[in-house]
């Protein structure tokens, strides 16, 4: 979705937020000694105003929210509307009403309105549009036609900073091999999938046992395989502070993706020599369009995580190895008005005691990791990779492990560390802000620590 102006004057403002009437809770900034988002400034105008920003209520009829023209606040309120249709293509939507949106009025539909709409039919990631036309009424509503706009155009000066949990049940997973179980846990002791029951509230789980190519000439009993599981909690994490009068876009802006990670995971046999590049093996697409309440406004999130194991071996060592990962993770875009987006991404990992025995000389890497994007109304904003891995190296003949048993002789070596790699994409520009000009690097932080090394002979 493309910014049309980064100006966007509006003499005659009515939004409708289309989605969640309100449940709406304190803003949310994060754990306990964690810093608050970036955007959460003070310089906001004096008369913005804080809005909360929760989760959408869930099972309950469509809400909706309505802003007005009052006194050239513009702010957006509830109302009853809802977008009954949208093509894509020419841009037309078809706004209808419910019964009544409180005030005795179903409220009508005006050019210079914008619309911000939770997933309606032909906009399944939601909707941010301006209206530029009023075609006319229709058996289903008033027809409208409509062009991009930005979240600067809704939420002007006020400001917002929160963190908002996904609901695991609304992910939906699409398996890439054989061998793959999907688990997960929420409130009021609703569960599902095979380990379900064994989960905090709030987790979901992939569990994954398949094999992997095995090197030339390798013997029947050098089979590889890998068997494990991923465990997260993810969160959004939104914040916006407006711009005094709603002037050229926010003063500062943040959206990203955080949350809590374990695997434990075992690669064994002797894995196929790499060719270049390490050999990625995704294995499940996990995707979810949460929508969170920015006050009364509906703002659509799209994320998208890809689990993958990744193997980096030169094919002639046999291995046994075993990990169990634990930490937590942070990417996400930070704006500054005079400064532009920054990356942000940070990463606090731990590795409990494995067991890791490499055969033959040689070199190996595995990893289970996960290829990770949040937007906003199917844009891509931010992009990440995030890949806990275990290395292990052996120039000799020599089978050795982090317990302390050995045998053979030579070298061996083992460490354990994780990769985080990503990128802010010009979709970002949704917020108000300027366009990036290019793709920006999170960069690449990398921790690796040795786990246990030695020479050893019979």
């Amino acid at each position: 979705m493309r910014t049309l102006a980064r100006r966007l004057l509006l003499p005659c403002l009515t939004t409708l937020a289309l989605t969640a009437t309100a449940c709406s809770s304190p803003a949310r900034t994060g754990a306990a000694g964690e810093p608050k988002n970036p955007a959460a400034s003070a310089s906001a105008a004096a008369d913005g105003q804080q809005l909360d920003v929760a989760a959408a209520p869930q099972g309950s009829p469509t809400p909706t929210a309505v802003a007005r023209a009052r006194a050239g606040q513009g702010r957006p309120e509830k109302s009853s509307l809802k977008v009954a249709s949208y093509d894509r293509s020419s841009g037309r939507a078809v706004i209808s009403a419910t019964p009544q949106d409180g005030t005795g009025s179903p409220g009508p539909v005006a050019v210079d309105d914008v619309i911000a709409s939770a997933p309606a039919p032909g906009a399944p990631d939601g909707l941010l549009a301006k209206v530029t036309e009023v075609v006319g009424k229709t058996d289903r509503g008033t027809e409208v036609k409509t062009a991009p706009t930005t979240l600067a155009s809704v939420l002007k000066e006020d400001k917002a900073d929160g963190n908002v949990p996904v609901d695991p049940s609304s992910v939906t997973v699409e398996p890439l091999m054989k061998g793959v179980t999907f688990s997960w846990a929420k409130g009021q002791g609703v569960r599902f999938g095979p380990k379900g029951a064994e989960l905090p509230l709030g987790n979901l789980r992939l569990d994954v046992n398949a094999a992997v190519d095995t090197a030339e000439g390798a013997p029947a009993s050098a089979g590889a395989s890998v068997s494990g599981f991923v465990q997260l909690a993810p969160k959004v994490e939104f914040a916006y502070d407006g711009t005094p009068g709603g002037g050229f876009g926010p003063h500062s802006a943040f959206l990203g993706m955080s949350g809590d990670w374990s695997s434990k995971w075992e690669l064994k046999g002797r894995a196929a020599a790499s060719t270049g590049a390490p050999r990625r093996i995704p294995f499940a697409t996990l995707r979810s369009a949460p929508v969170i309440q920015v006050g009364p406004v509906p703002v659509v999130v799209n994320l998208s995580l890809t689990c993958y194991v990744q193997v980096e071996a030169d094919g002639r060592v046999t291995l046994d190895v075993q990990q169990d990962v634990k930490g937590d993770f942070r990417v996400g875009g930070s704006y500054a008005a005079g400064k532009g987006w920054t990356p942000v991404s940070t990463s606090a990992v731990k590795s409990s005691p494995v067991r890791a025995e490499v055969t033959a000389a040689g070199r190996v890497k595995g990893a289970l990791g996960a290829e990770a994007s949040v937007g906003l109304y199917g844009a891509v904003g931010v992009s990440a990779d995030f890949a806990p891995y275990l290395r292990g190296e052996a120039d000799a003949k020599a089978s050795a492990s982090t317990d302390g048993k050995t045998s053979a002789s030579g070298s061996w070596a083992v460490y354990g560390g994780f990769d985080l790699s990503g990128q802010l994409h010009l979709q970002l520009s949704l917020f108000g802000t300027p366009v990036l000009e290019r793709r920006i690097p999170l960069g690449a932080l990398n921790r690796e620590w040795p786990l246990a090394n030695g020479r050893v002979a019979r």
